[in-house]
């Protein structure tokens, strides 16, 4: 009999978010040059990939909890598969394709992953990737994904990659002694959030080295007054934070979902003209984000007056060289993007200005521990944690990096990296950004009941950009 893993809380909560309309899957296309050795990438994944063991594990719903347990009959076929694209085989037909794939269920009897290999007109092939989010968010998966590939079109086919396997988190610590002078908030609400996300992983970095200080230190609560208020300004905001506004973007979703990508920008470009703006290469593209939807209400003769909508935006919360270990390590803030302006700079200054605020809030920590403490309940629980996040939400953005130099893939260069963001509840649009080889591609999936036309914003993202690049020139 094989061993068995408990999922973490917070994995569980990512799992149980899995809904027909709406699938916790993340999905990614590595377009090669030529077409890939089928045969060498089964190999390639097989080598490289089963080194880490959730990808050779299924999911098991017990009465006893949520577990990894390994699939004794695991094939590697069923798993690194070849599909054909209609005719004529270009892009239309491949983003259909993956929008197909957007709305299929991964098989829960297996491991829950696919690499789906389809050649296009161009001559090219692309391997479309999917993989559930309990497995691992984008950060862990980028670089699980990288290890699949070499950085020389000679490598050896034979390469093994180092064998990596996903640590237990650490058992809950009990609480300590309750004789300090903490306020009702940190016993009643804090505490057990903490305590949650501690179940999950033992955060690194600042935030989480400051509750474990109160916890062990209460002499130490006036050094931390500041925090405790901050996280309690944190609570009070999410749970009182307003629906943002009523637009098109917002409403029912359903299973059938649509796709489309840009053209990729130059990063060098991109940092160019946020060092002459004063912005990050972050706020630079979400404000462009921005321009590219109000456009599109504009384009269908929407108001904009007065419009802003809210995006839940992944921070990551590993601690530095922890990008190996898989699982779920991020929480979300809570942006939202001004669509009112038709001035680019006043978009970007505001979008800037709201980032900043965000980066020094503990809304990532606090959202992480509801995500840990949903993971624990029972469902009916999450769910309402669930329409609490997303019914105020509009759309979900990540920008994560990819690899800075060219890549290769079972002896065939990468020319593109796309990937794609799942969203929850009922949210319709997901902005996914990646940087790779100094370019940045802008990807994103809608909702067919919101948005039917998602190329429309994804040209428009390009040329929201350029607006900012002019005025950086003048």
């Amino acid at each position: 009999m094989s061993a068995r893993e408990r999922l973490s809380s917070v994995d569980t909560a990512w799992l149980r978010m899995d809904r027909p309309e709406n699938l916790m899957q993340i999905l990614g296309i590595m377009v090669c040059s030529g077409r890939i050795d089928d045969e060498r990438l089964k190999r390639t994944v097989a080598r490289r990939l089963l080194h880490y063991r959730r990808f050779r594990q299924i999911i098991s719903e017990e009465m006893d909890g949520t577990w990894w347990v390994d699939d004794v009959g695991f094939d590697i076929d069923a798993h690194v598969r070849h599909s054909l694209l209609p005719a004529p085989g270009g892009q239309l037909e491949l983003q259909k394709f993956v929008a197909e794939m957007a709305s299929t269920p991964l098989n829960t009897a297996r491991p829950r992953w696919e690499f789906n290999v389809v050649h296009t007109a161009d001559g090219n092939s692309a391997i479309v990737i999917r993989i559930h989010h309990a497995i691992a968010d984008g950060i862990a998966l980028i670089g699980v994904i990288d290890s699949l590939t070499d950085d020389r079109v000679d490598a050896p086919a034979h390469r093994e990659h180092p064998a990596t396997v996903a640590t237990e988190r650490p058992a809950r610590r009990q609480a300590e002694g309750s004789g300090d002078t903490s306020s009702t908030f940190w016993r009643t609400v804090i505490e057990p959030l903490a305590d949650a996300a501690q179940a999950s992983l033992s955060l690194g970095g600042n935030l989480w080295g400051q509750y474990l200080g109160l916890r062990r230190d209460p002499g130490g609560i006036r050094d931390y007054a500041s925090v405790a208020g901050a996280i309690a300004h944190e609570v009070g905001r999410l749970a009182l934070m307003p629906d943002d506004s009523r637009t098109r973007f917002k409403g029912r979703a359903c299973s059938a979902k649509r796709v489309a990508w840009s053209e990729p920008l130059p990063l060098a470009e991109i940092k160019a003209v946020g060092k002459v703006l004063s912005c990050s290469v972050n706020d630079l593209l979400l404000a462009s984000v921005a321009g590219a939807m109000r456009s599109y209400l504009v384009h269908h003769g929407d108001a904009v007056e007065g419009v802003e909508i809210r995006a839940m935006v992944p921070v990551n919360l590993r601690p530095a060289g922890d990008g190996e270990e898989l699982g779920n390590r991020f929480g979300l803030v809570a942006l939202d993007l001004p669509l009112a302006s038709d001035n680019p700079l006043s978009r970007l200054y505001a979008t800037r200005a709201r980032m900043t605020a965000l980066k020094s809030s503990y809304q990532a920590v606090l959202t992480f521990a509801l995500l840990g403490a949903a993971g624990m309940a029972p469902r009916f629980i999450e769910e309402q944690i669930l329409r609490l996040l997303t019914s105020k939400t509009t759309a979900v953005m990540t920008n994560v990096p990819g690899a800075p130099q060219t890549r290769f893939l079972a002896g065939s260069k990468i020319e593109r990296e796309l990937a794609w963001v799942p969203q929850a509840g009922d949210i319709g649009i997901g902005v996914s950004i990646l940087s790779y080889n100094g370019s940045v591609q802008f990807g994103l999936i809608t909702d067919r009941n919101m948005v039917d036309d998602p190329q429309r914003i994804a040209d428009q993202f390009a040329h929201e950009f350029e607006k900012l690049l002019w005025l950086a020139l003048l």
